[in-house]
């Protein structure tokens, strides 16, 4: 039976499963997304990287990464190709020398440009799907997820180091242990000699 207008929830593992469900969830966004970008309009991923350059000009690729989201090697890829095709630049950086800072190019912007308002179609039909009274709330969640997603790899760090530790503390705790464990060495002495008085 279903109660105050809600649909019923299916029983069952992918039902109830939060990475199968944001899965589907995002095969029908990138559906939506290419519906309405057409084969000639980037790639989700193109405009997140264009998107991000255009917002702060002259990021080098690992700020590429924490603004995007993408993984390293991806978009690394997708650098190297986005500026074969013209639509990036690359340059040594100002403020790290071996690293090199990603713009723009004419050719860039005018595909951003031409693809911001349908990739706010596609926002629209994707949040129309809900009601309006949960819209906010989706996307509140959706901003907790990707910021947890963010600092996943500072809170690995911190408990890979959390962890070196406690097991160097353990180690030292067991050291310890082993030699309060241990029977005390006696030490041995010399009887004195008791010299008998004579005569």
């Amino acid at each position: 039976m279903v109660k105050s207008g809600k649909q019923a929830r299916r029983s069952g593992t992918l039902a109830d499963s939060p990475s199968h469900l944001m899965h589907r969830a995002l095969q029908l966004a990138l559906d939506v997304y290419a519906e309405e970008l057409g084969s000639d309009g980037p790639t989700q991923r193109q405009f997140a990287v264009m998107e991000a350059v255009s917002v702060k000009e002259g990021l080098t690729q690992t700020d590429l990464v924490k603004a995007t989201g993408i993984d390293r090697s991806t978009l690394a890829d997708l650098v190297s190709r986005m500026t074969a095709k013209g639509l990036l630049t690359r340059e040594r950086s100002t403020l790290d020398a071996r690293a090199k800072a990603v713009r723009l190019s004419p050719e860039g912007q005018a595909l951003l440009d031409a693809a911001r308002p349908k990739v706010e179609a596609a926002d629209r039909r994707i949040m129309g799907l809900l009601p309006k009274g949960k819209r906010d709330g989706f996307l509140d969640l959706l901003s907790e997820l990707a910021s947890a997603a963010d600092a996943a790899p500072d809170q690995a760090k911190a408990e890979a180091k959390a962890l070196k530790k406690a097991q160097k503390e353990a180690k030292k705790a067991e050291k310890a242990a082993k030699k309060a464990a241990e029977p005390k060495k006696v030490r041995k002495t010399k009887k004195a000699k008791v010299v008998e008085p004579t005569g």
